[in-house]
């Protein structure tokens, strides 16, 4: 073993060294294969080496990483467990006679510690869960409060004014009930053969009812007391669906209606919105056609899949406004991304907003025989709206495809990767602010903004990136109030005959989230092994950090296209100007491949084939354009991430002083081990996420969203976890929280899975509250 592990170590270090790296694993591969060959022969010798190896390691480490503990850990606890192994007297044949006798307790103290160390593993993955089950019975009296926007508001606040639960008491939430809507993956989706199913919804509630949808386009009303189903709406949509997603559904109060006047409305998995009424869960037939308005009307015939609407509508000042989610990648050939606002109550076109024909919204709908702009950016997260300024606030993406920007028209260049808004009566352009130019990183506006006033009056808003650049902007003007500055950005490596921005903004009145550009100190992995492949890797690719142009030659992606902050944006406590939001660190490798080549055309075959998927690699075909393009999670050799923990974490910012207050680790390696393995020693890693917070008037922040499927609590001053429960599947979607009909405080999280994250399933929508008293 010590010799295998020296050759590689002299090889790939050599490698290494030739791509202008450090010498460090060449040397420590010379001393280990020589420790190997004194150990065959019985010397006493090969310990004596093997000991000048790991000190010359632990030097070494400490000189490249200081005092980082997960640097130093993966350089040297690997190391150090070989260096227990020779200790151990079993192992140390011939030549344990001639190791001095005062190592002999210290082998036992070995001994006995490697022997305590497999036992913890073995309880941290197959002990006993933590968190109450316990069923609570419902207690009467109170206030009864609604969360009737999907992020509580139309301005997408995320923040409750209900103050039952406190840091003090939040350590004694118990499950109060549990609801199981019956839809799941089925065996396609859960092997994920073409077809992502991911569970993502949040509820809503309106009177004493909550109202959620599952991933397959189903509609639940539950009892927000008791948790009981009162009906379940089936649209029964056929199931070849590759995107399988719901985000959550709008309610409306049609008072001038003569029957539905309570109606929630439904996204679907084919391109539909549904009209639903609240009480009774039948279709509202006077609404649309049948109950329905299809948002392929006018957009062309498209593959299923390639047209979607998996977010929440915003329905505020009698406007239904309603975006769709348009395949990535596929080719420069796709539907439009036309945003379109319908009356509420008869589910007419009002109008539709086509950069591809003007900047403002078109009246109704365009002439028969006509469509909408094809491959426009669209709109696919949930939107946000302020009912006083009349405006309705839209995060667009790219235009298709992606990675490959010289087809792009004047129109995408302007409105790709923007916040944009609307007046929500006409659909008349006020403003809009690009975050992004020329955007070849897939770097989409995921969600509308959350909005708040400043001290002084001011209407603000804030808006979380993908890029982790936070902006803060006067909600009525567009003008920044944080400072933005444009700055240089790399050009090198870009694709010939793209469009490529020479500058970025940058928000630099606020905290930046964005990682730093990375560094040969910063790699990881489980082992040396992989650390030194991932030292490789990035010696191999073009790095400059953020806006690294994605090219011909490999590039990292840092952050990558799901962000450091994706669909689940930040939740803002609106009385006290704070906000509070979740990251991850997760790069990704890139390269775009000249379609001609026979490589790209065996890539092309093994992707059709699903062959791909054995390397974990994502090929995106980008039709019409010279180049594919290759992806993939920049993972080492044991399927652990190339970058140092921790890889999630929750962040508390104050927007009167744009400081960061607090910064936590959010998650833990519980269901994250080497190969995919779903059993770990629940170290404090940080874990990948999607699914965002809310916060409480009580001081308490709630999140689901990490792959080790726990909801936790965290102190809203100090980020301190205050309790977390284990769920039985992940927790990747956005809980909420009401004062219910009994007066407690409730707080409600969907934790269904998710198949991009390998979580676990199941179809529970789940509340926990106090004790009753």
């Amino acid at each position: 073993m010590l010799i295998a592990l020296g050759l590689y170590f002299i090889g790939f270090g050599g490698w290494l060294v030739t791509l202008g790296g450090t010498l460090y694993y060449a040397i420590a591969g010379l001393l280990i294969a020589a420790a190997g060959v004194q150990v065959i022969r019985a010397r006493a010798s090969g310990f004596f080496i093997y000991l000048a190896a790991w000190a010359f390691t632990l030097v070494w480490a400490i000189w490249e990483s200081g005092s980082d503990p997960w640097k130093l850990e993966v350089r040297l606890f690997a190391p150090s467990v070989l260096l227990a192994l020779f200790l151990i007297p079993a192992l140390g044949g011939q030549a344990r006679e001639k190791i001095p006798a005062a190592w002999r307790g210290f082998q036992a103290v070995t001994a006995a510690a490697a022997l305590g160390m497999i036992g913890l593993i073995l309880y941290a993955s197959f002990g006993p869960e933590t968190g109450a089950t316990t069923q609570i019975a419902a207690q009467a009296g109170g206030t009864a409060t609604d969360w009737q926007f999907y992020g509580n508001d139309a301005g997408g606040s995320r923040f409750a004014n209900v103050a039952q639960i406190t840091p003090q008491n939040v350590s004694q939430l118990q499950v109060a009930w549990t609801n199981q809507s019956g839809d799941g993956p089925d065996e396609t989706e859960l092997n994920h053969k073409g077809r992502e199913y991911h569970s993502e919804s949040t509820p809503i509630k309106v009177g004493n009812t909550l109202y959620t949808c599952t991933p397959h386009s189903m509609v639940v009303a539950i009892d927000a007391a008791t948790g009981k189903t009162k009906w379940k709406f089936d649209p029964k949509i056929p199931r070849n669906n590759p995107y399988i997603v719901c985000r959550g559904v709008g309610y409306y109060e049609a008072a001038q209606a003569q029957s539905c006047r309570h109606r929630v409305f439904l996204p679907t998995m084919d391109a539909r919105v549904l009209a639903i009424d609240a009480d009774t869960g039948e279709l509202c037939r006077s609404f649309g056609k049948d109950g329905a308005v299809d948002l392929r009307d006018q957009t062309g015939t498209w593959p299923a899949g390639w047209q979607v609407s998996t977010s929440t509508p915003l329905v505020m000042n009698d406007r239904l406004v309603v975006g769709s989610r348009v395949i990535d990648n596929m080719s420069t050939d796709e539907p439009s991304g036309v945003v379109r606002a319908y009356d509420p109550v008869d589910g007419r076109q009002v109008w539709a907003w086509d950069v591809g024909r003007s900047a403002d919204a078109l009246p109704g709908r365009l002439p028969e025989g006509q469509e909408y702009t094809r491959s426009t950016p669209n709109v696919w997260g949930p939107i946000t709206g302020d009912p006083k300024l009349n405006l309705v606030y839209l995060g667009t993406g790219n235009p298709a495809p992606d990675y490959y920007t010289g087809f792009r028209r004047p129109f995408d260049r302007r409105f790709g990767t923007s916040l944009v808004a609307l007046d929500i009566t006409t659909g008349k352009l006020r403003w809009h602010y690009q975050m992004v130019h020329d955007d070849m990183w897939d770097f989409d506006i995921p969600i509308g903004p959350s909005l708040f006033n400043l001290k002084d009056g001011t209407p603000a808003l804030i808006q979380t990136t993908k890029m982790g650049q936070i902006f803060m902007l006067n909600r009525a003007t567009g003008k920044p109030i944080a400072r933005v500055e444009e700055r240089p950005v790399d050009q090198v490596g870009a694709t010939p005959n793209t469009f490529i921005s020479k500058t970025q903004p940058f928000s630099v009145g606020m905290p930046s989230l964005t990682p730093p550009k990375l560094t040969p100190q910063d790699m990881w992995g489980a082992t040396p092994i992989d650390q030194l492949s991932c030292r490789i890797d990035l010696a191999r690719a073009r790095n400059s950090g953020i806006f690294t142009p994605i090219g011909p030659t490999r590039s990292i992606g840092n952050p990558a296209f799901d962000g450091v902050t994706d669909w689940g944006g930040a939740s803002v406590d609106t009385q006290k100007r704070m906000m509070f939001v979740n990251t991850m660190n997760m790069p990704f490798y890139f390269q775009l491949e000249d379609r001609t080549t026979d490589r790209a055309k065996e890539l092309l075959k093994r992707k059709s084939s699903g062959g791909e998927n054995a390397k974990k690699l994502d090929v995106r075909v980008q039709e019409r354009t010279p180049y594919l393009a290759t992806l993939r999670a920049w993972l080492s050799p044991f399927m652990v991430p190339c970058v140092p923990p921790p890889w999630g974490e929750m962040v508390g910012i104050d927007l009167d002083t744009r400081k960061v207050m607090w910064k936590k680790t959010l998650g833990t390696s519980r269901d994250n081990n080497l190969f995919g393995l779903q059993h770990n020693l629940p170290l404090p890693t940080g874990t990948p996420n999607l699914g965002g917070s809310i916060a409480t008037a009580g001081g308490v922040v709630f999140i689901g969203a990490t792959t080790d499927q726990y909801i936790r609590a965290f102190d809203a001053k100090t980020g301190k976890e205050l309790w977390k429960h284990r769920l039985k599947a992940g927790a990747t979607a956005t809980p909420m929280t009401y004062r219910g009909p009994d007066g407690r405080q409730y707080v409600v999280i969907t934790a269904g899975g998710h198949g991009a994250l390998g979580t676990r399933y199941s179809d529970e929508t789940i509340a926990f509250a106090l004790p009753r008293k």
